[in-house]
Order: C-alpha cells, then sequence, then structure tokens
C-alpha cells in the first residue's frame, strides 16, 4: 500500500515541472511543509529544470478571436514546460496541446462524448496513460498509474492482443475515477518521461529496446508517444468539434522521418520500388522503398499531415489524397502496409 509520503515522492517530478492538477498539488504543498527530505528534494528538482528550461520564453500574443478561449493559440504554441532534446521534443509539444485542449473540459464538460474504437473522452486520455506505460517503465520515470495484472503462465501474447488488454484494465479503472484524476495521473506519468534522463540525453536515447512490439531506439519510441498523443487529440478535437492543428513543422518532420523509418523494413527488400515523395509545408524529401536492384516501378507523392495520418489509421489507402503515377498496384502496396502499420 502506497503511503502519504510514497505518493508524494511520485509526484515531485511533475510538481517541478508544473505539470500537477490543483487536488495534487495541494497535497504536494502541505506534505512539503512537514517534510524537510522531500522540501530539499522538491528544490533541487525545481532547480533542475529551471536548469534545463533556459531563458524564459516571451509573453504569447493574445488570441483575438473570443469564441476560442485561447485555445487555438496555447494548441498552435504548445510551449512545453521542459525542454527537452530533439527526440523528445515533439512528445513535449504533444503533451502540452493535449493538456491546453482538456483544459478546456471542466468536471461536468463533454467527457462522455463519444471519440474513437468505443472511447469516449475520458476512455481516450485512459487509453493513453495504458499507452505510454511501457516507455515511462523503461526510462524508470515514476507515473502513477495502476499496475497491471500478473500476466498467465506459458508464453506471452502477441504484443497487440497485450497492449489491447492493458487499455481495456485501464480504461476499466478510470472509469470509477473522475476525469480530473484520469488527467492527472496522464499527466503526471507524461512529466516524468519528460523528466526523465532518457528525454534529455542523445547517447542514451540511441539505445535500441523492445516495447509493444518494436525494437527500436529509445529516441524512436519517444516519436511514437508523440505520434499517439497528437492523434488523439486530433480525435477528441474533432469529436467536440475543436480543430485541432498538426504538430509544428519540426516536429511534423520528425513524425514523418521516423514513419518512413517504420514502412521500409514492414515491405521489405523484395517489394517493387517505389518511390515516395513526400512534400509540403516545410520541404519535400523522396525515398525509394521496396528493392535496391530494380529499377522504379512507381512515383507515390503525399503531403506530411496526410501521410502521417494514413500511418496512424486516420486516412484509408483509398481515399488518401495522393499523386500517383507509373505502377498503380505498387503504389497502392505502399499505401496499404503504411495503413497496416496503425496501433492508435
Amino acid at each position: 500500500m502506497t503511503t502519504p509520503h510514497e505518493a508524494v515522492r511520485e509526484l515531485l517530478g511533475a510538481w517541478a515541472l508544473d505539470a500537477l492538477m490543483p487536488g495534487d498539488e495541494a497535497d504536494v504543498v502541505r506534505h512539503l511543509g512537514e517534510c524537510e527530505h522531500c522540501a530539499a528534494e522538491a528544490v533541487r528538482l525545481r532547480a533542475t529544470v529551471r536548469h534545463l528550461d533556459g531563458p524564459a520564453a516571451p509573453d504569447p500574443v493574445p488570441d483575438t478571436d473570443p469564441g476560442r478561449h485561447g485555445l487555438s493559440l496555447a494548441l498552435r504554441s504548445r510551449a512545453p514546460a521542459l525542454r527537452t532534446a530533439p527526440h523528445a521534443a515533439p512528445y513535449a509539444a504533444a503533451v502540452a496541446g493535449l493538456r491546453a485542449l482538456l483544459a478546456e473540459l471542466d468536471e461536468h464538460g463533454p467527457w462522455g462524448t463519444p471519440v474513437i474504437h468505443e472511447w469516449d473522452v475520458h476512455d481516450t486520455v485512459a487509453h493513453l496513460i495504458a499507452a505510454d506505460e511501457p516507455l515511462a517503465r523503461h526510462v524508470g520515470s515514476n507515473g502513477r498509474a495502476p499496475a497491471s495484472s500478473p500476466a498467465p503462465s506459458g508464453a506471452p501474447p502477441p504484443w497487440r492482443v497485450e497492449w489491447a488488454a492493458r487499455t481495456r484494465e485501464v480504461i476499466s479503472r478510470e472509469r470509477v475515477r473522475t476525469p480530473a484524476q484520469t488527467v492527472s495521473t496522464w499527466r503526471n506519468q507524461a512529466a516524468g518521461l519528460l523528466s526523465s534522463r532518457a528525454a534529455h540525453d542523445p547517447e542514451l536515447a540511441a539505445r535500441t529496446v523492445l516495447l509493444a512490439g518494436g525494437r527500436l531506439p529509445v529516441a524512436d519510441h519517444f516519436l511514437a508517444r508523440a505520434f499517439e498523443a497528437w492523434v488523439h487529440a486530433r480525435d477528441i478535437g474533432a469529436a467536440l468539434g475543436l480543430p485541432v492543428p498538426p504538430p509544428p513543422g519540426p516536429h511534423l518532420w520528425q513524425l514523418v522521418r521516423f514513419a518512413v523509418r517504420i514502412l521500409g523494413p514492414a515491405l521489405g527488400p523484395q517489394a517493387p520500388p517505389v518511390a515516395l515523395t513526400v512534400s509540403g509545408e516545410g520541404g519535400e524529401t523522396e525515398w525509394i522503398l521496396g528493392s535496391g536492384d530494380d529499377p522504379v516501378r512507381a512515383q507515390l507523392v503525399l503531403d506530411p499531415v496526410d501521410f502521417c495520418l494514413l500511418v496512424g489509421g486516420r486516412r484509408t489507402p483509398d481515399h488518401v489524397p495522393r499523386g500517383t503515377s507509373g505502377d498503380a498496384s505498387a503504389a497502392q502496396r505502399v499505401l496499404t502496409r503504411a495503413a497496416s502499420l496503425s496501433w492508435l
């Protein structure tokens, strides 16, 4: 059983990032006035955050659209509370954007609005708790998500089955809590990820680890977390009629390059070679996917946002906007394989 002292220690990283919900913040402040050890640790963590954060950002330009309540500006700027190494910056920005979106919903807001996969808004946030857990456990961050049930004996299930089962388990548990409590758990876990050494040390993040079915560098697992946080923020925004913009240009291209790194091996070296061009705001890049021994069979041109939404399962191969030339079946194979990568 977690003691009040242990519970506060788990929250200190999030407190240092100013990422606590009001109820948790009150508990932490009360405990820091009574515990010298935790107070000293809190001072150390806050000093570290200020050092990593660098100079203060200028005040934002006021939002002139009274109907948006500042949401559009908050989502566009997505200024994270803590600067990280480049590989974790898209996740920090996606977390900041989703926090701004969820801040528009009060305790009696439209949390029961259907979003996707038979989840409502509350369920979708609970899913993100489960989705971030593998990386949080690996980097040793102090999340507060409930522990998973012991796995049955025998061979482990396929990762997608395990992933879905853990999501169901966390959603079931979070449904008996308030939305504010669920958001607090998600925010604290995200804050732990962003304050971890792996979020600030590129050398440490270059190490490869098997998480959620993918053996990838830790840096790429951070990009996967950014990908999912943005896509589900977009899902929630669409359900509530609140447009969520794409990631900032540099972050969007990090996600594009990450998706291509996954797509190439998924197609395999014997696939008919296709020239994939991703062209849009921020530039244009071309990759040759498939066999390197044969002449290119087709050319495929996609917008970066549409390409990411295809890989994220929010565009279909038949309806995603694209330009094609050459062998239509080869191009379609790339589109179909890209869509099949979605785990969201």
